[in-house]
């Protein structure tokens, strides 16, 4: 009998037995290596669901804002409309307000400074990003390093067995190494969707940051009434 048919038959007979195994055996199966692979589901988990709270509370748009603007800039009471964007906590208020600021200047400098506003409010939003891209790629890397770490250990086990050898002596580090390939590619996932979904809000609220910039330029150029 080959060693793989020893593996299969093991694998057969153990069936019933491994269906039982609770999440934390086989955490604890999954070695050292898991370690890091719940940190980083942990931070994860932690980030996307504080960015989407986040982004929901900026996200919010106010439609009577600009008409508001437009009234105040209208009448000529630029002091009024500065005030109602400060106490408009939001991102397009900040833009807004930079750019009410800058009345008076050429238009390429009011565009400026509102663009960079905008960038500012884009980076704020997209804190956090970079771990969960970092996860997404990474997690799977963990996972099958733990798959070579966990074979090695099956073969060392091997060969010091010599003509002892038997599938049980295998068991233990293959069963590492597929339990932290599983473990790190279920991270990565987890965090390649938030990320993906994420970016796509955050996609959202650039589209109307850039609406509220083109209104507000668009406001500039309107003769007064």
């Amino acid at each position: 009998m080959t060693i793989l048919s020893m593996i299969l038959a093991q694998v057969a007979s153990a069936a019933p037995a491994a269906a039982t195994e609770s999440l934390w055996d086989l955490t604890l199966a999954g070695g050292w290596l898991m370690i890091p692979l719940a940190l980083l589901l942990v931070v994860s988990i932690y980030i996307f669901f504080e960015r989407v709270f986040a982004i929901n509370r900026v996200g919010k748009y106010d439609k009577g804002f600009m008409q508001q603007i437009r009234d105040y800039i209208h009448a000529g009471r630029v002091d009024e409309a500065q005030k109602l964007c400060e106490d408009t906590n939001s991102p397009y208020a900040r833009m807004i307000s930079k750019g009410v600021a800058r009345i008076g200047r050429p238009m390429n400098d009011v565009l400026v400074a509102v663009e960079n506003v905008g960038n500012m409010e884009v980076a704020n939003m997209e804190k956090g990003f970079s771990w969960l891209a970092t996860t997404a790629a990474g997690a799977p890397m963990i996972g099958f390093l733990g798959t070579v770490t966990g074979m090695v250990q099956a073969f060392m086990a091997l060969a010091k067995a010599g003509n002892s050898a038997n599938v049980t002596i295998l068991s233990q580090g293959i069963y590492e190494a597929l339990v932290t390939t599983v473990a790190g590619l279920i991270v990565g996932i987890i965090a390649l969707f938030a990320y993906n979904y994420l970016t796509s809000r955050v996609s959202k609220v650039m589209n109307k940051l850039e609406r509220s910039t083109m209104e507000f330029m668009d406001l500039l150029n309107e003769p007064a009434k």
